[in-house]
């Protein structure tokens, strides 16, 4: 183990939160980073990764970032054999519980996939904060199906990212609870009132349309195509890293610009000088269930939207006509043109009007108050045994 461990602080609370992602911290700023960073202004958070493999000896590595938040990053030398690797991994962690002072924690997954390190472990509540269907993704392993069954037998809680994901798992958990894809409403109206706009997108010539977001198999890359070939005349921007599938399969015109990942701070100053935010969502198991966090952000940042008919984005903002909804490139470039014609004022004023309850602040402060009453249940559980 590579680093000296956190004790404490004094004005931490008595249980701190370790959680286990299958997300890196430093990929893309998303609902993990939004819920555990104001979760670490009142207590020690873990946030443990999944190995990463390299050429070096294998090691744990723990940096604290901000306030009480604590990335842990396994390095595993690569060809390690899986039995050895799980050994490992119990290890370390066992390690940084002992050397960290962990006690009483709260054990928050977002992969089951971890389970295979941690099932001895005994947390005073175990929460799975389930923001995908990661069965549903490309080449996932029957073993995530079954972990995901035996993480849900063992959870005290389960957190859903949205409405269908809560209508799939409502069933499966007596405890089973909605939190959809919030938002930092100041953060992106920022965009409101920025005039200067990033060098590398100021070259583009409007009408713009923006898209920005991890570009993987969820991404209708062949609707983007032939939106693109409908409308020589739009410039379409992408903004994301392309993950899980190979840069040879983005097309390729001229009016589709690739910019690349970039930090969420960054993002409303990108999203300034669009004429129109778009979500081209490819319609397929991977997408059945998911809730874009980008929907809220598009609408603070006072761009129209344009979506393929996502189920969390129908309901409720398609209903709402806060978000046009379109399947087909003719029906999408429609959409574009007629979200282009919008009256700006009167759409802000509906957008201010459904978000004035909506923040990430608003959901960590929910899903504590959840965790408490398990642990306030729980300790009078225990009075009562010793009385």
């Amino acid at each position: 183990m590579s680093n000296s461990f956190p004790e404490r602080s004094a004005s931490s609370a008595s249980n701190d939160l370790v959680c286990f992602s299958h997300l890196r911290w430093d990929f893309v700023f998303q609902r993990p980073q939004h819920l555990l960073s104001r979760f670490a202004k009142k207590q020690r958070v873990f946030f443990i990764e999944e190995p990463m493999f390299f050429d070096g000896e294998s090691h744990l590595r723990v940096d604290k970032r901000q306030d009480e938040l604590h990335v842990v990053q396994p390095y595993v030398k690569h060809g390690t054999e899986a039995e050895v690797l799980d050994n490992f991994l119990k290890g370390e962690i066992d390690n940084l519980f002992s050397e960290s002072g962990i006690k009483d924690f709260i054990a928050w997954y977002y992969t089951p996939m971890m389970l295979r390190w941690t099932d001895h472990l005994q947390p005073s509540v175990t929460v799975y904060d389930c923001m995908d269907e990661l069965s549903a993704f490309k080449n996932a392993p029957q073993e995530l199906r079954d972990r995901e069954a035996e993480l849900i037998s063992k959870a005290d809680l389960v957190f859903t990212g949205g409405r269908s994901l809560y209508e799939a798992k409502r069933d499966k958990h007596p405890s089973v609870h909605c939190f959809p894809s919030s938002i930092d409403v100041n953060h992106f109206a920022r965009a409101l009132e920025i005039n200067d706009e990033p060098e590398e997108q100021a070259s583009i010539p409007h009408p713009r349309i923006g898209f920005c977001g991890v570009i993987d198999e969820r991404a209708d890359l062949e609707l983007l195509q032939s939106v693109a070939e409908l409308r020589p005349d739009w410039h379409f921007v992408m903004i994301g890293p392309v993950v899980k599938i190979s840069e040879d399969e983005l097309p390729r015109l001229e009016n589709i610009h690739y910019l690349g990942g970039k930090k969420y701070d960054e993002l409303p100053d990108y999203i300034a000088g669009w004429d129109v935010a778009m979500m081209p969502f490819a319609l397929n198991e991977s997408t059945r269930f998911i809730s874009p966090t980008k929907t809220p952000e598009y609408l603070a940042a006072g761009r129209p939207v344009v979506s393929t008919p996502i189920r969390d984005v129908v309901r409720p903002y398609g209903e709402q006509n806060l978000v046009h909804i379109a399947s087909t490139p003719e029906q999408f470039v429609n959409a574009i043109e007629n979200a282009m014609a919008e009256n700006a004022d009167e759409r802000l004023q509906n957008v201010r009007e459904f978000m004035k309850d909506m923040s990430w602040d608003i959901t960590q402060s929910r899903m504590s108050e959840l965790i408490n009453d398990v642990l306030k249940s729980r300790d009078e559980k225990a009075s009562a045994v010793t009385v």
